[in-house]
Protein backbone atom coordinates (compact mmCIF):
# COMPACT_ATOMS: atom_id res chain seq x y z
CA UNK A 1 0.00 0.00 0.00
CA UNK A 2 2.97 2.35 0.07
CA UNK A 3 5.61 3.24 -2.50
CA UNK A 4 8.34 4.39 -0.11
CA UNK A 5 11.14 2.47 1.61
CA UNK A 6 9.38 2.72 4.98
CA UNK A 7 5.71 2.73 5.87
CA UNK A 8 5.95 6.36 7.07
CA UNK A 9 8.03 7.69 4.13
CA UNK A 10 11.35 7.65 2.30
CA UNK A 11 13.73 8.28 5.20
CA UNK A 12 14.25 6.89 8.69
CA UNK A 13 15.20 8.52 12.00
CA UNK A 14 15.69 7.21 15.53
CA UNK A 15 12.20 8.52 16.37
CA UNK A 16 10.72 6.01 13.85
CA UNK A 17 12.28 2.69 14.83
CA UNK A 18 14.81 0.83 16.97
CA UNK A 19 17.76 0.36 14.59
CA UNK A 20 21.47 1.14 14.12
CA UNK A 21 22.36 -0.01 17.66
CA UNK A 22 21.01 3.28 19.05
CA UNK A 23 19.43 1.60 22.08
CA UNK A 24 21.61 -1.53 21.97
CA UNK A 25 18.86 -4.10 22.51
CA UNK A 26 15.27 -4.93 21.66
CA UNK A 27 12.49 -2.73 23.00
CA UNK A 28 8.93 -3.50 24.00
CA UNK A 29 6.54 -3.38 21.06
CA UNK A 30 4.70 -0.07 20.78
CA UNK A 31 7.57 2.26 21.63
CA UNK A 32 7.18 3.82 18.15
CA UNK A 33 4.10 4.92 16.23
CA UNK A 34 2.04 2.28 14.41
CA UNK A 35 2.15 2.12 10.63
CA UNK A 36 -0.94 3.08 8.57
CA UNK A 37 -2.40 -0.42 9.11
CA UNK A 38 -2.04 -0.33 12.90
CA UNK A 39 1.04 -2.57 13.17
CA UNK A 40 3.90 -1.59 15.45
CA UNK A 41 7.64 -2.01 14.92
CA UNK A 42 7.61 -3.44 11.41
CA UNK A 43 11.05 -1.89 10.79
CA UNK A 44 13.93 -2.67 13.14
CA UNK A 45 13.71 -4.03 16.69
CA UNK A 46 13.93 -7.73 15.68
CA UNK A 47 14.10 -9.61 12.40
CA UNK A 48 10.69 -11.25 12.01
CA UNK A 49 10.28 -14.81 10.83
CA UNK A 50 7.83 -15.24 7.96
CA UNK A 51 6.17 -18.35 6.55
CA UNK A 52 7.88 -17.71 3.19
CA UNK A 53 10.52 -20.12 1.97
CA UNK A 54 13.75 -18.59 0.73
CA UNK A 55 14.42 -18.79 -3.01
CA UNK A 56 14.51 -16.76 -6.15
CA UNK A 57 11.49 -14.60 -6.80
CA UNK A 58 9.48 -14.97 -9.96
CA UNK A 59 10.10 -12.32 -12.56
CA UNK A 60 7.87 -9.31 -12.89
CA UNK A 61 7.83 -5.79 -11.63
CA UNK A 62 6.56 -5.22 -9.11
CA UNK A 63 6.56 -8.60 -7.44
CA UNK A 64 3.71 -8.43 -4.93
CA UNK A 65 3.81 -10.63 -1.82
CA UNK A 66 6.42 -13.11 -3.12
CA UNK A 67 6.52 -16.38 -1.22
CA UNK A 68 9.80 -17.78 -2.57
CA UNK A 69 10.28 -21.47 -3.38
CA UNK A 70 7.48 -24.03 -3.24
CA UNK A 71 9.61 -26.33 -1.05
CA UNK A 72 12.68 -26.25 1.17
CA UNK A 73 13.56 -25.71 4.81
CA UNK A 74 15.16 -22.25 4.62
CA UNK A 75 12.74 -19.51 5.75
CA UNK A 76 12.73 -15.74 5.32
CA UNK A 77 13.15 -13.08 8.02
CA UNK A 78 12.25 -9.45 7.31
CA UNK A 79 12.44 -5.97 8.79
CA UNK A 80 15.97 -5.89 10.19
CA UNK A 81 16.79 -5.53 13.86
CA UNK A 82 17.98 -3.11 16.52
CA UNK A 83 21.58 -3.69 15.41
CA UNK A 84 21.07 -3.09 11.67
CA UNK A 85 21.50 0.15 9.77
CA UNK A 86 19.72 1.63 6.76
CA UNK A 87 18.71 0.12 4.27
CA UNK A 88 18.59 -3.27 5.99
CA UNK A 89 15.62 -2.29 8.16
CA UNK A 90 13.38 -2.00 5.11
CA UNK A 91 10.67 -4.68 5.00
CA UNK A 92 11.67 -5.35 1.36
CA UNK A 93 15.04 -6.59 2.60
CA UNK A 94 15.16 -10.25 3.53
CA UNK A 95 17.43 -12.52 5.49
CA UNK A 96 17.24 -16.32 5.64
CA UNK A 97 17.98 -19.19 8.02
CA UNK A 98 16.66 -22.57 9.00
CA UNK A 99 13.84 -22.37 11.58
CA UNK A 100 16.11 -23.80 14.28
CA UNK A 101 18.28 -20.65 14.15
CA UNK A 102 17.87 -18.12 16.93
CA UNK A 103 19.63 -15.12 18.44
CA UNK A 104 18.86 -11.88 20.28
CA UNK A 105 17.91 -10.01 17.12
CA UNK A 106 15.27 -12.32 15.63
CA UNK A 107 11.73 -13.10 16.70
CA UNK A 108 8.21 -13.57 15.44
CA UNK A 109 4.87 -11.80 15.51
CA UNK A 110 1.78 -13.54 16.78
CA UNK A 111 -1.27 -12.57 14.80
CA UNK A 112 -4.85 -13.59 14.33
CA UNK A 113 -7.74 -12.68 12.13
CA UNK A 114 -10.67 -11.30 14.05
CA UNK A 115 -13.98 -12.72 12.85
Amino acid sequence: GTTTAYSWGATIASSNANYNNTIGQTTDVGQYAANPWGFFDMHGNVWEWTADRYGNYSTGNPVIDPTGSASGSIRVLRGGSWSNDVPIVRSANRNFYTPSYGNNSSGFRVGFQQQ
